[in-house]
């Protein structure tokens, strides 16, 4: 086993169990009244998102001193810093603001490590359900129940007749729509935050399309997760989604995709 597999097997644990942390100061704001600010883009913040954040932070700090921490409540470091970082942590504390809100219980807690713009670590905990995905490079990727069990998953290896898409509860577009006109016969679920990327990962779902704007903290956890499943995230002309590679935190849009072989570009929208 290479250093990096040491390292990340040695890691992992701990970062399920800073996971699981966020998750229990996120669930016990949950149950109670909170107060709800926006940030400048308008977008929701609630003392939970930064409640998570600061033991995320902490813990990862605790746990790997040398390596940097970015946190979607902590986005301010230039790229002319960032750009010299050959590995560091890439975290979203809760992802799926909106479904919080909404007491829906549709958000997770992602924390990814990224290294060389790839995400090589996944870890998302469900904190309403206890449930925990997790993977890391080249030693596939698992569900944790709230009973403890781990199971293998992987995402399915042919397409439905009736294709199975996945897309975003609170994020749906005119974009969307016309790739599932042009699908055809298709069954959409709606999800909120990370969890499109783990039915995909679980073989629940054929493929996630994102066509709108998201953030590289929102998809980098779930990255790992899909790969390590069988599948992969890919920009919509088909190359693997990248961090930490330009000045802007953003995604393009990009696919979540379980069968590798299937063609599913045919369907997207024409600019």
């Amino acid at each position: 086993m290479s250093d990096t597999n040491n390292e990340l097997t040695k890691w992992l644990p701990q970062v399920i169990a800073i996971s699981y942390a966020a998750g229990d100061a996120i669930v016990e704001i949950y149950n109670r009244d909170f107060d709800i600010a926006h940030k400048d883009d308008k977008s929701p913040l609630t003392e939970a998102d930064m409640a998570a954040h600061h033991i995320i932070v902490d813990g990862l700090e605790a746990l790997t001193p040398d390596i940097p921490v970015l946190s979607e409540e902590s986005a301010t470091i230039p790229y002319s810093e960032r750009s010299s970082w050959k590995r560091y942590w890439l975290v979203d504390p809760l992802d799926g603001t909106r479904e919080f809100i909404k007491r829906n219980g549709e958000f997770t807690v992602n924390i990814a490590l990224i290294e060389n713009g790839q995400a090589i670590m996944g870890v998302i905990v469900v904190p309403v359900t206890d449930v925990c995905f997790y993977a890391c490079s080249g030693q596939g990727a698992f569900v944790r129940t709230r009973s403890g069990d781990d199971k293998a998953i992987h995402v399915r290896s042919q397409i439905s007749e009736k294709k199975q898409i996945v897309g975003s509860r609170s994020h749906a577009g005119k974009r969307l729509q016309i790739f599932l006109d042009n699908v055809g016969d298709h069954e959409l679920v709606s999800m909120g935050s990370s969890l499109k990327s783990c039915l995909v990962a679980q073989g629940k779902a054929d493929i996630y399309p994102r066509l709108g704007p998201t953030s590289e903290w929102d998809t980098a956890a779930a990255q790992a997760i899909v790969e390590e499943a069988g599948g992969m995230i890919t920009t919509l002309d088909m190359q693997q989604l990248r961090y930490n590679t330009k000045d802007s935190l953003l995604n393009p849009e990009f696919l979540v995709i379980g069968d590798k072989q299937y063609d599913w570009a045919q369907y997207l929208p024409e600019d």
